[in-house]
């Protein structure tokens, strides 16, 4: 499988630290407020990531992280006058109740929150101390940027152009502008830990580094998260890391395009955001993973309501094709499949295998998901009842693997209740004998659970409205 890699800029080989392992880190939400459709981006795909080294036989360690004390929160706290901890709880809870409808963490996930590791992140600051790479003002701990080696090397740009490009606060304590802070001291009324330089808390970047160091080890496979991330965050966890274990912190980083709205960055500063909560109440969260999907992850989306409705009626599509496979399943001749068969279970064969080679090629979800269409098109023009069992068994097998692997079509259908089979029989029983009136009554009853039939010369077929 080839990645491309951000910090190398070109697509590379995958080649785990350790045989049959891939340790992944994926920075998660500020859990202040509920997350939005650009924080769900990097959690869909890099969960499918996830998804497709399970598929290929790889344990996976995946973590995704929680910051539960930042600036934001403990001003968000005070606006609603509730303690940090408190609103840190309400919004994880909410975030799960997001990541089920996006089908997120199926498998273990590890949800480690920054203020679990707070005896952790001491002690990696004080070796950064020991080695001369921080030094503490009064109670503020930074990072001297000077003692990283290539600091910049991920962004790929020099320490002048940084300072340019960066919203620097004026802070006579620092030795340089760019120096970041690992450990802020005290304010009234923030919450705080005692350390060896003081009560205060972490800063923010100081977190993932630490994190990933005790769930993953010293050098991870993968790093990831959107773009907007490689600097400073990125940029300021290699530098805290490498400087502090000597190792490279990541062999490979990722990082996926941003989602626009009227092509500016979706974002909470910018106002133009939508929550994943108020997409729910209009759409099955499955139809926002599958938007996210139906693009490449390194490139830009527009998000639009025009989009979201392509989408809805794509997956129905799909959802359709998988209806009929399964309905035909329950009608077909169980027998060998005879040379013609076998030749439509070699096409299939071939579509699986398009797949494989687009998820392959840098996790290419857009064209994997052309694939799973033109096994359901294909399905649809060419079986019917009286196909061999095996070759609709076959199919409808590769189809949910490979939809698995997308988190897709994993909802079960009301439509495929016994009593809505056994309607569609008596129908059928009905039209062969000619008693018209009792199949059309059957059919407008069908209609009012939201199923249309359409009778075709391979048999009857049905989707929803």
């Amino acid at each position: 499988m080839k990645l491309y890699n951000t910090l190398t800029r070109k697509k590379e080989e995958f080649k785990p630290i350790k045989d049959g392992l891939v340790t992944m880190y994926v920075c998660g939400p500020t859990v202040y407020n509920y997350i939005h459709v650009g924080n769900a981006r990097p959690l869909v795909v890099f969960d499918t990531l996830r998804r497709y080294f399970i598929y290929k036989g790889y344990d996976v360690k995946y973590v995704v992280n929680f910051t539960d004390i930042d600036d934001k929160l403990i001003n968000k706290a005070r606006e609603e006058g509730t303690t940090v901890k408190d609103l840190a709880d309400k919004y994880i809870n909410e975030f799960i109740k997001d990541a089920e409808g996006l089908s997120l963490y199926e498998e273990n996930t590890i949800h480690p929150r920054a203020t679990e590791y707070i005896n952790m992140i001491i002690k990696f600051v004080d070796g950064l101390i020991k080695k001369g790479a921080a030094y503490n003002v009064d109670g503020n701990v930074y990072f001297d940027i000077t003692k990283a080696q290539d600091y910049g090397k991920l962004s790929r740009k020099n320490i002048e152009e940084l300072k340019s490009g960066a919203r620097i606060e004026v802070n006579e304590e620092k030795k340089n502008p760019m120096d970041f802070a690992l450990w802020k001291k005290e304010k009234e009324g923030e919450p705080s830990w005692d350390s060896p330089w003081g009560k205060g808390r972490p800063g923010w970047h100081i977190e993932c580094s630490v994190m990933a160091k005790e769930l993953l080890g010293d050098t991870i496979d993968i790093h990831a998260g959107g773009e907007d991330l490689q600097f400073p965050h990125h940029e300021n966890e290699i530098a805290q890391s490498e400087t502090l274990t000597e190792k490279p912190f990541a062999n490979y980083w990722l990082h996926n395009a941003m989602i626009n709205v009227e092509n500016k960055k979706m974002s909470k500063s910018e106002k133009n955001f939508f929550t994943v909560r108020e997409i729910s109440e209009e759409y099955d969260l499955e139809v926002l993973r599958f938007f996210i999907l139906s693009a490449h992850y390194r490139n830009p989306v527009n998000f639009s309501r025009d989009l979201m409705e392509q989408s809805k009626k794509a997956l129905e599509r799909l959802y359709n094709g998988k209806n009929n496979l399964e309905y035909l399943l329950s009608k077909a001749e169980d027998r060998e499949p005879d040379d013609k068969e076998k030749e439509m279970m070699n096409q299939i064969s071939q579509y699986e295998n398009s797949f494989i080679e687009s998820m392959e090629d840098d996790l290419n979800t857009a064209d994997a998901i052309a694939s799973l269409f033109d096994i359901v098109k294909y399905s649809n023009s060419n079986f019917n009842e009286k196909t061999a069992k095996a070759v609709i068994q076959y199919t409808y097998n590769i189809l949910m693997k490979l939809s698995k692997i997308l988190g897709i079509l994993s909802k079960k259908d009301q439509i495929l209740e016994d009593e809505i089979l056994e309607l569609i029989e008596r129908r059928n029983i009905a039209r062969k004998e000619k008693n018209y009136q009792l199949a059309d009554r059957i059919r407008d009853e069908l209609k009012e659970r939201g199923i249309i039939l359409e009778d075709t010369p391979s048999g009857v077929k049905w989707k929803r409205i």
